[in-house]
């Protein structure tokens, strides 16, 4: 059996260590070899964060005690921004994340405006999402400010972390005491910028605050559709992207939005799953969708899993966008119930399945999980 993966190891281990040793070599007076040595010994412990302090710690013990001269110290030891001619998908490494620990250690309290100098630059080589927010939570109104001039950065990854970073729900981040809604007008500035890896976390940022206020959501979305700043094709897969949790829960106006009609007259001629179904093996589900007139349609499907105590938990799981015009719209696939998942836990015995159209259930069936 081959040994499953590990992130952590995968992002710190010898090479990666041995590169940013590198790279603070070019700071006067710091021992590469010392910090390689040092970084690497107390890998074993500490899981994927720990090991992201841990590094900053043993940089830090060969860096000046004053935070200023440490900015320098940092600086020298950055590599070049990151490809500025790619709009996509350039994340940066994980163990370029020390000069935002640093900043947070050493900047918060005293020197703010020099800290966050300091992650405008960094960001541009690994992002300081996560490092932005305990400067948020502490001066809100001063970093709103930098924010809103960092919306016309020139590099995208700083326009990115005006997004990123004061999203409510960041994944692996600290929690922000901002207003779930507070730093929306920083998304009107950015929804129309070039550059998808912005717009995706400007539509991910939607995402989160819809599961806290929809009609909020909608509006902000509405408005940019007049406006027209944003290409159309762009802003429908924003749109999308923003609404996916409520296209999910079958929201009315996330459908409408999106064009699907939640009242559809549509008829069900044949919607079936296989009756019982082994752990590990696939259910077969078979639909046949008819409508008088030319209807799209935003096909989902809803599994109630049977809990470890007998309660039952739906799941929805997407199928198929269509439009249903003259004949009848035949669809089938398979399911397969995995035995070896690793989010959760198959438990035998009866279970639900419901067909969703534009939001609304319309069918359903028992079938029982062998």
């Amino acid at each position: 059996m081959s040994e499953r993966f590990s992130l952590k190891d995968h992002l710190f281990n010898a090479d990666t260590i041995g590169q940013l040793a590198s790279e603070y070599a070019r700071v006067d007076g710091f021992d590469a070899d010392r910090f390689q040595a040092e970084a690497l010994s107390g890998f074993e412990t500490r899981e994927l964060l720990e090991r992201l302090d841990w590094i900053a710690d043993c940089v830090e013990a060969q860096l000046a005690p004053d935070f200023p001269t440490m900015v320098m110290q940092l600086r020298a030891a950055m590599n070049p921004p990151l490809d500025p001619k790619l709009t996509d998908d350039d994340f940066g490494q994980f163990i370029h994340a020390v000069p935002g620990i640093l900043a947070v250690r050493h900047g918060l309290e005293d020197h703010r405006e020099l800290a966050l100098d300091l992650l405008e630059e960094a960001t541009q080589r690994f992002s300081m999402e996560f490092y932005i927010r305990p400067f948020l939570n502490r001066w809100p109104s001063e970093v709103m400010a930098r924010l809103g001039d960092w919306v016309g950065h020139s590099n995208y990854h700083v326009r990115r972390l005006v997004s990123e970073g004061t999203r409510p729900r960041l994944p692996w981040a600290a929690n922000i005491s901002l207003g779930v809604t507070e730093a929306m007008p920083l998304l009107d500035a950015l929804h129309a910028d070039p550059t998808r890896y912005v717009t995706r976390s400007v539509a991910n940022h939607l995402n989160d605050i819809s599961k806290k206020d929809a009609d909020a959501v909608l509006e902000m979305l509405a408005a940019w559709k007049k406006a027209g700043r944003q290409d159309a094709k762009e802003l429908d897969w924003m749109t999308r992207h923003a609404l996916r949790t409520l296209i999910k829960q079958g929201h009315a106006g996330a459908m409408e939005a999106l064009g699907y009609r939640p009242d559809a007259d549509v008829v069900v001629e044949r919607f079936s799953c296989s009756p019982s179904v082994m752990r590990g093996e696939a259910a077969e589900i078979d639909l046949t969708l008819s409508a008088g007139t030319r209807t799209p349609v935003l096909i989902d499907y809803i599994i109630h899993f049977r809990k470890a105590k007998g309660e039952l938990a739906p799941k929805v799981f997407k199928w198929k966008q269509a439009v249903v015009d003259g004949k009848p719209l035949v669809l089938s696939k398979k399911h397969r119930f995995k035995a070896d998942a690793t989010t959760f836990t198959l438990h035998a015995g009866l279970h639900r399945i419901e067909l969703q159209v534009n939001g609304r259930v319309i069918g359903s069936q028992d079938f029982e999980l062998i």
